[in-house]
């Protein structure tokens, strides 16, 4: 999956001369969290998050409820945004795994979406969620089972893998979702995470429990 795949299109975008109060109340409305901030041409000159609109408590401890007021009404988001030098940002065809990775290392809660510096969608943690979860087959329903086996190859040999999907595809099973990731806590092995609609607990149980050198960790009917 790509980042234009899951990306917020059409993002609520606003011009740097937009009084802050009006961008705070705009997110508040609209639920959202970040807000491009553009010029002429939709390209981007900066980002406005709701930290950036969270006032100091020492730059207001010295005014009066009329000079506070005052000095709200006179702040624009082009005083406040994150310049577009300092913004982190994703082109619509990165994949969503190095959007997620971008966004852990920076610590960041969103990304423009950026393509010939035209802003073309926002990319938030709500939607790399929902990303994960409809690759992990959530919205349908079906039996979830987590399989672990060695990530060692033997020579001439078929990998784990392939067994597995051997077993599925013996079966006549279809897979709404697959994901894997490296065992927790146990070195040269890995899990791989199946959605198998239109077969029961017992059934995928009984199958995959037969497949040599691999483990059922975990099986559970979702929806």
């Amino acid at each position: 999956m790509l980042v234009k795949d899951c990306m917020t299109r059409h993002p609520i975008m606003i011009a740097p001369e937009t009084p802050a109060t009006e961008a705070q109340k705009i997110m508040g409305e609209n639920k959202v969290r970040h807000l491009p901030v553009v010029g002429d041409g939709k390209r981007l000159m900066g980002l406005i998050t709701r930290q950036r609109l969270d006032l100091k408590p020492d730059t207001l401890a010295s005014l009066d409820v009329w000079e506070i007021s005052r000095y709200l009404a006179d702040l624009s988001v082009k005083q406040l945004m994150v310049k577009a030098e300092n913004v982190h940002t994703i082109e619509p065809d990165r994949t969503i795994e190095r959007a997620a990775r971008m966004m852990a290392d920076h610590k960041i809660g969103g990304l423009p979406v950026i393509d010939d510096d035209v802003v073309v969608g926002v990319l938030s943690e709500v939607d790399l969620l929902r990303s994960f979860q409809e690759m992990l087959g959530l919205p349908a329903e079906g039996v979830r089972v987590t399989i672990r086996m060695s990530d060692v190859r033997q020579p001439n040999q078929p990998s784990e893998f392939s067994k597995l999907m051997a077993v599925v595809a013996e079966q006549g099973w279809g897979v709404m979702g697959v994901g894997t990731f490296p065992s927790p806590r146990k070195p040269g092995y890995y899990d791989a995470v199946l959605k198998i609609p239109n077969a029961t607990l017992a059934e995928v149980k009984d199958a995959l429990s037969k497949i040599p050198g691999q483990e059922i960790v975990d099986a559970r009917e979702v929806a």
